[in-house]
């Protein structure tokens, strides 16, 4: 038996959701697999992320001081290298975000361990992890194995998996508070503030119901006719990336691992054709339908319901059935 240790992620005050999804992976494998679940979480003083954390694993260990209460990679590299030399888990996951990205790669080569990043799914088999990872933009699934280690380390694509926002009932994790080592220096970087570039006039996070609108669009005018579609449909307007790639919207109606995730109750794609960086940023979608000409459009592979036909024709035929009906 062996321990797999979730790294929290956490952001002015909130755990992020790519925390609770690794949480919800790592206790199927370690029922599965007879490894017990460790959550990892470094925060500032008083940040109450232990108590939250103790329903979704078997223990948690909580750093706090002053200097973790911003992230900041040489510091959390370091604390966080203690641990895991002390500790040796088995499998220490991180999310594939700006924070794993940052970490991970310092954070393998200092405790010498393998890591695979942007993971959408990890296998255990014959002792070993095996990680799924995307290529070839989203068309193909490559299965990565390890070489023989002490320990292995991987990176969680957002949305991979699914989010049970309700603790286990079976949860009562032990809290172990762990003090930053004393070696830990001192950080070359200063926090600032925290300004989040999604901001804007309408959070589509909290939307019900999204028409969101892909390159199929063809042209920024275009969009008028896409926009009041949602606004009968008493909907919100969101898009792609190449959409605000474009400047024909705003960054805050993006959707996707580089924008926003959402999860709606129904989320209505037009011509978008479905890399993986946005098929992500809906995983927790409840009804996807897509329109595209093109049948063989990987948001298809996604979709609830769909249709193969030009977005206008259909965006058309909707606006007709409201107004009439």
């Amino acid at each position: 038996m062996g321990h797999i240790f979730v790294i929290a992620e956490h952001r002015q005050g909130e755990l992020r959701d790519i925390t609770f999804e690794m949480l919800y992976k790592a206790r199927a494998l370690g029922r599965e697999h007879a490894h017990t679940l460790t959550a990892v979480v470094l925060g500032g003083p008083d940040s109450g992320f232990g108590d939250r954390l103790a329903p979704w694993a078997d223990r948690v260990v909580v750093m706090e001081d002053d200097r973790l209460s911003a992230f900041d990679a040489d510091i959390y590299t370091a604390a966080l290298l203690k641990l895991v030399t002390d500790e040796a888990p088995f499998l220490t996951l991180m999310g594939h975000t700006p924070w794993g990205m940052d970490l991970a790669p310092a954070l393998s080569v200092r405790a010498g361990l393998p890591v695979a990043t942007d993971c959408v799914d990890i296998l255990l088999e014959e002792g070993g992890p095996v990680a799924i990872r995307q290529i070839y933009n989203g068309k193909l699934y490559s299965r990565v194995g390890f070489k023989a280690s002490t320990g292995y380390m991987m990176t969680v694509r957002p949305g991979a998996f699914s989010l049970d926002e309700a603790p286990p009932e079976d949860g009562a994790g032990e809290v172990a508070t762990r003090a930053l080592d004393a070696e830990v220096p001192e950080s070359r970087k200063e926090f600032v503030e925290f300004v989040d570039t999604g901001g804007g006039e309408v959070d589509i996070a909290q939307a019900d119901l999204l028409v969101s609108v892909g390159r199929g669009v063809g042209e920024a005018e275009n969009i008028d006719a896409v926009k009041a579609l949602a606004e009968l449909l008493g909907g919100t307007l969101s898009c792609s990336r190449p959409v605000v790639d474009r400047h024909w919207l705003p960054k805050y109606h993006q959707v996707g691992t580089s924008g926003k995730t959402v999860k709606p109750k129904v989320y209505l794609a037009l011509g978008i054709s479905g890399a993986f960086q946005h098929v992500a940023g809906i995983a927790g979608a409840g009804t996807v339908i897509a329109v595209n000409k093109d049948g063989k459009a990987p948001i298809f592979r996604v979709a609830d319901y769909g249709v193969v036909d030009d977005l206008f024709t259909v965006v058309d035929a909707l606006k007709e059935k409201i107004t009439s009906g």
